[in-house]
């Protein structure tokens, strides 16, 4: 880790035009500005799957999948590609909102586009259950639009809008073979003058089951008279990043691999943005996916060769490039302070700060953000028929920040005294999932560690008594993770001796996301009130030995 890493505790609140003048939250764990005028990749080392980015000005701005959290879709903005924040949710609640009140994991928000036209931005995303959203705004640190339906239907994914010089509007997308009985094909269809509805059902211009299986995620523009669709193909974590052309928008299209793994550790390198600078220079933004970190973000250099672009580090094949791992920052003009998401969290503002997002569509009565500088989570009940905590909607979750860290939360429970087994705690949630957790029974507190495997299938959770607390007694919880994602759990009742909890455990992805880091308060039945957890502060370190 390089010097400029150090722990800051501002961090992003307010969701008004004044956010860029805020403090930069510069994370203790993960750093991608090495402050002598080079980066290192990822430049973020979290689960921002499927970036798209665009450049408005001297801004940039970048958007992700967020599937069934909410709010979902981040968008985050840089002055120079390699230092973010988080400046808003465009979507603070999925829709349809029935349907996303329960725990869909998996669903909701696939591989969104953002772009920029005529004053406004948009974003466009393709939900495969129900069809291809779009949403618009002229701040996107502010409030976005409601969502309307471009393009109702099943499979229907990886959308991206394109305005033609001639007047004419399409939209490149194309399908989830899980839905649609059909992949590895990309369409266009015709779009209306505002970008609000399809003019019709589209046409496929591209058919990779030969060369290019699992083709997805489109991402259209014009060159020089080419139209191109940037698209990933070859499959999630071995893929490539395909670039097709034609004269003609429907085709026939020529194509290209401008970038893949070749000789370097960066497995399926592909599916992003194609981004220009102010001076000029091209760069590509994309994932690499990290089994339990998710889908971390990169940034590769780009050139144009023969109307042809080129991304990351020409080697062995002549026209495609490689992923780097270190290069110059791109020049924008201009130098900017080093910041990144943030990440620790001392619960002292009246909002939710940024990082933070539920397992499904939210409720007011969950939270108070700050009730004396503490997370107020009021336990709720769970689900009648709900198996394990990935059931749970009111899981208040973040992303894993960094490939090791350390996070700890300092929590008390405050049980109401007429309901049995009300408790609360911290996880560390995939489909394999673990947790230390304070359970009250008869006026009783006890810490507990628990497990489960394939939390989305078996269901089956084992849980070891560790120790009885005082009644309301703060505690403190831990985990570290280690390289592979290896998770050791710990408490503390001082916050200066820990003990250890349970044998390692190797977290694991969910279902289309990473691993992510929960706080969660619940009950099992319901009367006319509740307890509550107070969480103090959450903090993500540097581990201590």
């Amino acid at each position: 880790m390089n010097k400029f890493s150090i722990l800051s505790l501002a961090f992003v609140l307010s969701s008004g035009p004044a956010i860029y003048a805020q403090s930069p939250y510069v994370s203790s764990v993960w750093v991608a500005d090495l402050g002598n005028g080079q980066y290192q990749n990822p430049i973020l080392h979290a689960d921002y799957s499927d970036p798209d980015a665009i450049r408005v000005g001297d801004d940039f701005y970048m958007t992700a999948s967020s599937f069934n959290h909410a709010p979902g879709l981040p968008v985050l903005h840089s002055k120079d590609l390699v230092n973010w924040r988080i400046i808003s949710h465009a979507l603070p609640r999925q829709i349809p909102e029935d349907v996303f009140n329960t725990v869909q994991h998996g669903n909701g928000v696939w591989a969104p586009s953002i772009r920029y036209h005529e004053g406004e931005f948009y974003i466009y995303w393709g939900d495969p259950d129900f069809g291809i959203y779009m949403i618009k705004t002229k701040d996107p640190a502010g409030d976005w639009s409601a969502p309307v339906l471009v393009f109702e239907g099943k499979g229907l994914i990886d959308p991206c809008p394109f305005w033609d010089e001639d007047g004419n509007n399409y939209l490149s997308f194309a399908y989830a073979g899980s839905r649609a009985g059909l992949k590895s094909v990309v369409a266009v269809a015709r779009l209306n003058a505002t970008g609000s509805k399809v003019l019709d059902r589209g046409t496929i211009v591209y058919d990779g089951h030969e060369a290019d299986p699992t083709i997805e995620g489109t991402k259209m523009h014009k060159r020089n008279g080419y139209y191109y669709l940037f698209a990933p193909a070859g499959g999630v974590s071995t893929g490539w990043q395909l670039v097709l052309r034609s004269k003609n928008i429907y085709g026939p299209y020529e194509r290209h691999v401008a970038m893949h793994q070749g000789s370097t550790v960066i497995n399926g390198p592909h599916q992003g943005a194609w981004v220009d600078t102010q001076t000029g220079e091209d760069w590509f933004v994309h994932f690499q996916d990290k089994d339990a970190y998710g889908r971390i973000v990169h940034l590769q250099p780009m050139k144009w060769v023969d109307n042809w672009p080129i991304i990351g580090k020409e080697n062995d094949i002549k026209g495609t490039g490689e992923p780097v791992s270190t290069y110059k920052k791109p020049n924008v003009g201009k130098t900017y302070p080093i910041e990144t998401p943030a990440e620790s969290d001392e619960f002292e503002t009246p909002l939710l700060s940024k990082q933070w997002q539920w397992q499904a569509n939210p409720d007011g009565t969950w939270l108070m953000p700050s009730k004396h500088g503490h997370l107020t989570l009021y336990t709720q009940q769970v689900p009648e028929n709900h198996k394990n905590l990935l059931d749970i909607p009111h899981l208040l979750t973040q992303k894993f920040p960094a490939e090791e860290f350390m996070a700890t939360t300092k929590m008390r429970l405050i049980a109401n005294e007429k309901i049995e087994h009300e408790r609360a705690g911290f996880a560390v949630v995939g489909e394999d999932y673990s947790q230390l957790y304070v359970k009250q029974d008869k006026g009783k507190q006890t810490l507990y560690y628990a497990s489960c495997k394939k939390g989305l299938t078996s269901g089956d959770e084992s849980v070891t008594t560790i120790t009885d607390l005082q009644e309301g007694e703060y505690i403190y919880l831990r985990v570290k993770v280690n390289k592979g994602a290896i998770c050791q759990w710990s408490y503390s009742l001082d916050g200066k001796r820990y003990t250890a909890v349970g044998d390692a455990f190797t977290a694991s992805p969910g279902k289309w996301i990473g691993a992510t880091l929960g706080l969660y308060a619940a009950r099992d039945t319901q009367i006319n009130d509740s307890g509550y957890a107070e969480f103090d502060w959450f903090r993500v370190e540097p581990i201590k030995e």
